[in-house]
């Protein structure tokens, strides 16, 4: 045979081969994952007590750490102080003035009619002795301002006595009844602030990160646990451009880990719409320097994270 026949023949046999290997199905790489939620600081004090470790699986409301209640304990103190005072307020205007108040303004407005009367009588008496010309006109003066003081004094008092005999007005009951409300509301939302103090885990899952340790004291909002929650992870990977083009949201896929024989059945739940740059652990091939699209692929089947942990590196086909 000669050497043209043998290498169109050989040409052949490699193409026959290469249609029987058939194409392989697209992949895309990533990480497992699970859902991550964090518990976040409600106040900058100091952490007095972390009750639980990284890694420990936790049930929903497990105490997971307790911030120091010291400024908060003192302020439900102040509060509960305030609404004390306030409901007192009020109580005192719905029983209305004792009967001592109104016994004592009587009291007050007899000495002042009294007074009234004198100065009455006495300024009678000098008007004829002021048109003889035997007071001056000055004394004259001075008598009638001073009946009509007392005149005043006598009517100030009364309507003071009548005010306590009458009660408290509706309106000022309802300002005191609004004001103890306020107060109350005030008391509730400390207790809440200083029951938050005590953090609590908001759902069942794995302690993931604690980024913070006792004796630190964290900004508010600083996140002080994260936990991994959900009855299934998902699958974080990065689709390459032409890849992209392929695969829809609620496609099926299939999940499987490095280094692992199972494969995991799931689904497409979220593709993102940004591009980015494509990570180094998801570069192959032709991919390398190419725009891919981040996209999440949850397992279709509860899975342990124990047996499952978030991180480890996987392989997606569709």
């Amino acid at each position: 045979m000669g050497i043209g026949s043998w290498a169109r023949g050989a040409g052949m046999a490699g193409i026959g081969l290469l249609a029987g290997c058939g194409q392989a199905p697209p992949a895309a790489l990533g990480t497992l994952e699970w859902d991550r939620i964090t518990v976040p600081a409600p106040a900058a004090e100091v952490i007095a007590v972390v009750d639980v470790s990284e890694g420990q699986p936790v049930k929903a409301g497990t105490r997971l750490m307790q911030l120091d209640p010291a400024r908060g304990d003192a302020q439900l103190a102040a509060a509960q102080a305030d609404s004390a005072r306030a409901q007192a307020q009020l109580e005192e205007l719905e029983i209305g003035p004792r009967q001592e108040q109104i016994a004592q303004a009587q009291a007050q407005l007899a000495a002042l009619r009294a007074q009234a009367a004198e100065a009455s009588a006495y300024y009678r008496r000098v008007q004829p002795l002021a048109r003889q010309r035997l007071v001056a006109a000055a004394d004259l003066d001075r008598a009638r301002a001073a009946a009509g003081n007392a005149e005043a004094s006598v009517r100030a008092a009364e309507q003071a006595w009548l005010e306590l005999v009458h009660g408290s007005r509706a309106q000022d009951i309802a300002q005191g009844q609004a004001a103890a409300g306020a107060a109350q509301a005030l008391q509730a939302v400390q207790a809440v602030n200083v029951d938050k103090l005590q953090l609590r885990a908001p759902r069942d899952g794995v302690v993931d990160a604690l980024p913070y340790r006792q004796g630190d004291q964290a900004p508010i909002g600083a996140p002080l646990v994260v936990l991994l929650v959900g009855p299934r992870p998902y699958a974080r990977v990065y689709l390459p451009q032409p890849l992209r083009l392929q695969v829809k949201v609620g496609q099926a896929a299939q999940v499987q880990l490095e280094g692992d024989s199972r494969v995991l059945k799931g689904h497409v739940r979220s593709i993102r719409s940004e591009p980015s740059f494509t990570p180094y652990y998801a570069l192959t091939g032709d991919d390398v320097a190419r725009l891919s699209y981040l996209a999440e692929i949850e397992v279709d089947e509860a899975a342990d994270m124990q047996a499952l942990p978030a991180g480890l590196p996987v392989r997606v086909r569709f």
